[in-house]
């Protein structure tokens, strides 16, 4: 008897459906045929094991299970309960009335109970789009399948419940999530606050700036002077996700496995890889692509501590992402894309000993030894680094006040205003959405600039003998400045104050 289930495979961050027909017949022997990995052809054994656990038989018939379409790489363990159900089915222990209608998935355990899976959500909304009308799916997951609508999601414990719901006509619990208002009710909540940061006054008001425009910034100072501190709450200042925004970090999210018992991320991601990941674990890759944690910070915050102890290679990968904001993997049979629209925050100690000009300090550093630990930052890295801003220590009259500072939530009502001009501004323009992304003829158009600006830029570029490319940088960030003030002119005093923001441009920084 030949049955058809349906499952489905991710690739990159889409679905696509997987028709697994099971034929018995007369005869011996498990043939699993359509490309499948060590994972799948290791699930006759798990099957065997929860069906004898459970009360059914493994027939002892000649068994072809093809996954369709065949020329397609099927990866993992989340067939088994597909394998299972096809198999009960196709040897008529279990009725399988309108089973075309499910997209079934889940890894099994010996006892038969369900492990959980990744990329419900992709598969959910591909069941969706395809007519599919039942996911049934383990438990763990039906909260992140259930956020498409149109679609009943089914989360279930074990493989018992799947096969008295087809042959009993049991109706298993329906997964319910309201999208919109989970969605919303959490995202005025974020789990870190500027309120909480004594002092740094002018640090704060840098990080609003970065918010507002874009822009990727670089914090520069010694060992706790707090500079993961505020980079941490640097999403609590962004603009809310919006829905779609959401949608398509949580798919990211779902791929890896990073959501188990949740919903929709309302967050925007933080994240915080360790200065000695490799250049596949940041951007992506393997032999199965997986996304790297520049697109899990997609829609977020990307924080890399230490800057310069990254390893050279690992920086250099991540040039053409910033520009382009998605990364393209490419292997012989396939191409997978992923987003990774982030912002970038730096951080970096001024020498290798983590002191710079401070006479007290318990170590000092020479500055050869400070040049060369510098120069470990690219040039066209930092070249895409808009704002460096110097962290100062804070004093002990500063940590001791009690008074809290001012709270994220009214910070991030000036972005969104700023935000707001910037939508407008470039809404005739498909890939740019804020000042960051910029380029040169949105520049010399956005951003003129006064006689006594021009004289005030041309003065600092001398003085400080600031880079080429500077210049750039400094009239980005003087717009997002003007936007905070909602006005439409560059004033000579939002120049003045971008000015600032380029540290490392500075003759004896970077030389």
């Amino acid at each position: 008897m030949l049955v058809k289930v349906y499952g489905s495979a991710v690739f990159g961050v889409e679905a696509t459906t997987i028709a697994v027909e099971v034929n018995i017949d007369k005869g011996i022997g498990y043939h699993l045929v359509g490309l499948p990995d060590n994972a799948v052809k290791e699930s006759s054994f798990r099957i065997a094991a929860a069906l004898q656990n459970n009360g059914f038989k493994f027939p002892g018939k000649k068994i072809i299970v093809n996954m369709a379409p065949a020329d397609l790489r099927k990866e993992g363990s989340a067939y088994d309960l597909t394998f299972a159900i096809g198999i009960l089915a196709a040897s008529g222990q279990i009725k399988a009335k309108n089973i075309s209608e499910y997209i079934i998935m889940g890894e099994l355990s010996l006892d038969g109970s369900l492990q959980p899976i990744k990329g419900a959500l992709p598969i959910a909304i591909k069941a969706q789009q395809e007519g599919f009308k039942y996911f049934i799916l383990p438990q763990q997951n039906a909260k992140e399948a259930a956020i498409v609508s149109g679609l009943k999601v089914y989360g279930v414990h074990n493989i018992k419940e799947v096969c008295d719901h087809f042959d009993k006509g049991l109706e298993l619990p329906e997964t319910i999530v309201n999208t919109r208002e989970e969605f919303y009710n959490h995202l005025d909540h974020p789990e870190h606050d500027f309120a909480d940061v004594k002092g740094q006054e002018s640090i704060k008001r840098c990080m609003e700036i970065a918010a507002a425009g874009g822009h990727n910034i670089i914090l520069i100072g010694p060992p706790g002077a707090g500079k993961t501190m505020l980079a941490k709450r640097l999403p609590s200042i962004l603009p809310p996700m919006t829905l779609h925004e959401a949608l398509e970090t949580t798919k990211i999210h779902s791929v890896v496995g990073k959501i188990k018992d949740h919903g929709l991320m309302a967050q925007r991601p933080f994240r915080s890889p360790h200065h000695t990941i490799s250049d596949v674990a940041l951007v992506g890759g393997g032999a199965y692509p997986q996304p790297g944690e520049i697109s899990l910070s997609h829609n977020g915050v990307l924080f890399l501590d230490e800057l310069p102890e990254f390893k050279r290679s690992v920086l250099e990968v991540m040039r053409q992402p910033l520009e382009d904001r998605e990364v393209t993997i490419s292997r012989a049979k396939f191409t997978v894309t992923y987003p990774s629209s982030f912002m970038l925050v730096a951080s970096m100690n001024p020498s290798p000993g983590g002191y710079f000009n401070d006479p007290d300090a318990p170590v000092t550093s020479s500055p050869a030894e400070m040049q060369r630990y510098l120069s470990k930052i690219s040039g066209p890295l930092l070249d895409r680094i808009d704002i460096h801003i110097e962290v100062t220590p804070v004093p002990f009259d500063k940590l001791s006040e009690e008074r809290k500072g001012e709270k994220s939530i009214d910070i991030r009502k000036r972005v969104m205003k700023a935000r707001e001009l910037q939508t407008q501004r470039f809404q005739e323009y498909e890939n740019i959405h804020y000042n960051a992304q910029m380029g040169t003829k949105q520049i010399s158009k956005f951003c003129k600039l006064d006689d006594i600006s021009k004289k005030l830029l041309k003065t600092a570029m001398e003085r400080l003998n600031l880079s080429a490319r500077a210049y750039d940088r400094i009239l980005k960030v003087s717009r997002s400045i003007a936007d905070l003030e909602t006005s439409e002119e560059i004033k000579s005093a939002h120049i003045s104050e971008a000015i600032q923001y380029r540290s490392l441009d500075r003759d004896g920084w970077l030389g």
